[in-house]
């Protein structure tokens, strides 16, 4: 039997197909959030079934996670996107006990007890700042593609003081420095700096370890080392940071726990 999970993400939406029974993904697929997102769910569910061989009829059950969650009509349960990181990260980390969520939108520090239930959470869902929508006005800024970002991370090695951080200030912040001659490299640096701080700030206190490291921001070369900067802590970042909450949501559909 085939489950999937479904995260209809502020940014990004994805889909993984995992083994019922083995409990292992199949397959994994991620497209650009739209106005439609049943559509754009349904489209990549197909696609990953189609590329591995596989029918609709194949598939047992579908759950939902992310914003979106509630849109998604061929998913049979809806699951809040902290109860499926929980399951996602712990799948693949099982001694995790606190997981760092940065996405498109928001950012979460989520708390894990020792059997990988979630203790508590504290959730920046009112501000773009601290999230991938900071990085992205940042590469529009610097004239660089999202996935650009790596190769100016390599080169800095001062780091800019971003003194903002809202997005709208930091922006004409970013104009002023790159006026008056700072490196693209030292403010992109500066920028994860500012954003991994506030995720301190945050979080209030220090995290508990194993500390991992989700959602699309953690693909970002350069912010889990920041991260550890400032917490003082290794960080990890999740196996396919981008899809553990869909993975989630396919572990809850494979062990019929799903409950909204």
């Amino acid at each position: 039997m085939i489950c999937a999970g479904i995260d209809a993400g502020s940014r990004t939406l994805k889909v993984v197909l995992l083994d019922a029974e083995r409990l292992t993904p199949i397959a994994s697929g991620v497209v650009d959030q739209g106005i439609d997102q049943d559509r754009l769910a349904d489209e990549l569910l197909k696609r990953l079934l189609q590329n591995h061989g596989l029918r609709r009829s194949d598939l047992g059950v579908v759950v939902a996670t992310g914003y979106g969650r509630k849109l998604v009509r061929a998913a049979d349960a809806a699951v809040t996107e902290i109860t499926c990181q929980a399951w996602g990260v712990r799948h693949g980390v099982p001694e995790a006990r606190t997981i760092i969520d940065i996405g498109g939108q928001d950012s979460k520090v989520v708390r894990l007890k020792e059997d990988g239930t979630v203790a508590d959470f504290v959730m920046n869902d009112r501000c773009a700042a601290g999230t991938g929508r900071f990085l992205e006005m940042l590469a529009a800024q610097l004239g660089v593609q999202f996935s650009g970002l790596e190769s100016l991370v390599a080169r800095s090695r001062a780091p800019a003081v971003i003194s903002s951080m809202c997005v709208v200030f930091a922006e004409t912040e970013i104009v002023g420095l790159l006026a008056s001659g700072v490196l693209p490299e030292n403010i992109l640096t500066g920028v994860q700096m500012a954003i991994t701080t506030r995720i301190a700030a945050l979080a209030g206190r220090t995290p508990s370890e194993p500390i991992l490291f989700t959602g699309g921001v953690a693909l970002v070369p350069g912010m889990g080392a920041a991260l550890e900067k400032v917490w003082g802590k290794p960080i990890q970042i999740a196996p396919q940071p981008q899809c553990s909450c869909a993975l989630g949501a396919a572990l809850l559909a494979a062990r019929g726990t799903h409950r909204p």
